[in-house]
């Protein structure tokens, strides 16, 4: 069955007319309340349209809550495996583990069996989260072999029958995060977006990239203003934000509703601050101080020992300690000394004698 063939089928069961595409726009307003600006997903209103992107081993609650406090509009969890809850898996308990302070947050799940995916979802769903998200973009081998993530670019299909049966299977907004295509010679993003949006998805993230780039090269920003005109549900651009003038470029470009910052916040989850200022103020916002640097580092890494153990917090807040002094004199042997430490008072001595704060 091709793809078309396929939405007029589906339309015709539901007994209504294909979505029209929507029209190119006008020329666009550079006012910043026309690329910063509150953004309704279902029923869910965000305050604001950046969004921290879910990155596995990184957006963990502390993390989110600190991106959450520095302004992110929503903040999404780490990505988690249908199966995993369906097992019971125990080290699912945490990262479905969501706290008001941080709402509205969107939680990730990832799967290819649609009957599997709508039961978990629906399982879940008296959890916190706001807004469920399906992961249709992670490129990483374990994934990608297994026929979840960014494989489900391959059979688009089979990916509008998995959002058909979970976006049927819960209340609550239903979003889908994928990526160009598979390569190059095969990029069918607006096609799966189109999908996506006639199969129940409230709102779509298009990473910049294929499957075969990872995270190297550019993100083509083209493609994503192709998925814009392509749905009329809102399009949320994700790839190479790095500050405000991305941001203001993404939207120039793409026509966006809606910005997702992942690599670009780590270490930095002040880049949430520091856009909506530059957009508010019309000023940029200086790089926090080494003692600001050091008092959310700390807090990040009290929060992680308190949610995880000491033993656990303090090796995976080792990552996070290198993103946020990337950049400072010695960082590098600082690192070194960071790695080497055991604990949470210990690793408290060592920053605040290192930037003598």
């Amino acid at each position: 069955m091709t793809y078309v063939n396929w939405i007029v089928e589906r339309n015709e069961r539901r007994g209504r007319q294909m979505t029209p595409k929507a029209q190119p726009r006008e020329k666009r307003e550079k006012k910043k309340d026309a690329v910063i600006h509150p953004l309704s997903i279902g029923n869910v209103t965000l305050a604001n349209n950046l969004i921290l992107g879910p990155m596995a081993g990184v957006c963990d609650l502390p993390f989110r809550l600190l991106c959450h406090e520095q302004g992110a509009g929503l903040v999404c969890t780490e990505m988690v495996s249908a199966k995993a809850i369906a097992y019971n898996n125990r080290n699912t308990g945490e990262l479905l583990t969501v706290s008001d302070e941080e709402r509205p947050v969107s939680l990730q799940i990832f799967g290819s069996d649609p009957k599997l995916m709508a039961d978990q979802a629906r399982r879940i769903e008296p959890l916190h989260w706001d807004i469920l998200d399906i992961n249709m973009g992670c490129p990483v081998p374990k994934v990608f072999n297994n026929g979840d993530g960014s494989a489900l670019l391959k059979d688009p299909l089979l990916a509008g029958r998995i959002i058909e049966a979970v976006a049927n299977a819960i209340g609550k907004p239903l979003t889908v995060k994928i990526r160009l295509g598979i390569s190059a010679d095969s990029i069918n993003c607006a096609e799966v977006a189109h999908i996506a949006q006639e199969s129940g998805a409230a709102a779509v993230t298009v990473h910049g990239r294929t499957r075969d780039q990872f995270y190297m090269g550019r993100a083509d920003w083209e493609q994503i203003a192709r998925v814009k005109r392509a749905v009329s549900i809102p399009v949320i651009g994700n790839g190479d934000i790095t500050g405000p003038t991305d941001v203001q470029a993404m939207y120039e470009q793409t026509g966006v509703d809606g910005y997702m910052i992942a690599r670009g916040a780590q270490g930095n989850p002040w880049i949430f601050r520091q856009i909506l200022h530059c957009f508010q103020e019309g000023e940029e916002l200086l790089r926090p101080s080494a003692r600001e640097m050091c008092a959310l580092m700390l807090r990040q890494a009290r929060m992680m020992c308190d949610l995880k153990g000491e033993h656990t917090g303090i090796r995976q807040i080792r990552k996070h300690a290198a993103w946020y002094t990337a950049g400072y004199p010695g960082s590098a042997r600082l690192r070194g000394l960071v790695n080497e430490v055991q604990t949470y008072e210990a690793l408290e001595e060592l920053f605040r004698e290192y930037f003598a704060v």
